[in-house]
């Protein structure tokens, strides 16, 4: 497991789902780049309660911040050019406080 700090923008809006067993969880991607500017897509989806009412109250393009278990992936495109996939399992939601 690698535990990751990721800092993006929210692509679309969080969604919220149930399980088979009824339990509901959300799921997102937020857009990341790298130092050297490269763009990533990051899966994201949390089950506790804090990070699920958070990623929730974001809007489309909203900045925000993740913290959890990050699994790094690869998925082949129709060209058939490898690319990089993230997913995280949130932990928490860090937001700038536009309050001050």
């Amino acid at each position: 497991m690698i535990d990751a700090l990721i800092a993006g923008h929210l692509m679309g809006d969080a969604s919220r789902r149930v399980d088979k067993a009824g339990r509901e969880y959300v799921v997102a991607r937020v857009l990341a780049r790298n130092r050297a500017d490269e763009e990533f897509i990051v899966n994201a989806i949390a089950f506790d309660a804090a990070p699920c009412a958070a990623l929730l109250a974001l809007r489309d393009g909203d900045a925000l911040s993740l913290t959890g278990a990050l699994t790094p992936k690869v998925w082949t495109d129709k060209q058939g050019n490898a690319r990089p996939s993230l997913d995280v399992v949130v932990a928490q939601v860090l937001l700038l406080n536009s309050e001050g």
